[in-house]
């Protein structure tokens, strides 16, 4: 069963639920996911990265935000937003993992628009495309690849 699960809205922004148990402990992590990842395919790769690089032990990127205070290592991310005090919380790597995990099959499963027009590999699907736009960038394979796609 999944932390928190992410749906798509009728406006079509992400939107998340959770179990009402533990709607007080995860809501901050939904919150955090839904306003800093968005529906960029790109940033979820960064977050499966920085989770698998902090777990074994590698230097981790700094994660680079307008609204929000992160902190990610070894132990796994501690964040506060800049204009919310609610909006904060500290999560192990294991549950970040499987948030981001989610969060990536999530938008992965979303259709492209039809007759959408993308300058990077149009001829792939786009969960596809982002994974070899990652690579080309950070000059490396995407730690996940053989793993979640």
């Amino acid at each position: 069963m999944p932390l928190i699960r992410f749906f798509l809205a009728d406006s079509g922004g992400v939107r998340f639920d959770i179990d009402p148990a533990r709607y007080d402990r995860y809501r901050p992590l939904g919150a955090w996911a839904m306003s800093e990842l968005g529906k960029h395919l790109g940033v979820v790769l960064d977050g499966l990265a920085m989770v698998d690089d902090a777990a074994a032990g590698r230097p981790v990127q700094p994660w680079t935000s307008g609204s929000y205070d992160v902190v990610v290592d070894g132990s796994g991310i501690r964040f506060r937003n800049h204009f919310a005090d609610s909006e904060q919380g500290a999560y192990s790597l294991d549950e970040l993992r499987q948030v981001l995990e989610d969060y990536w099959g999530f938008l992965a499963a979303i259709p492209e628009a039809p007759g959408a027009y993308r300058e990077y590999s149009p001829e792939l699907p786009l969960p596809e495309a982002e994974v070899l736009l990652w690579e080309k960038v950070w000059g490396r394979a995407h730690p996940y690849r053989g793993r979640l796609f």
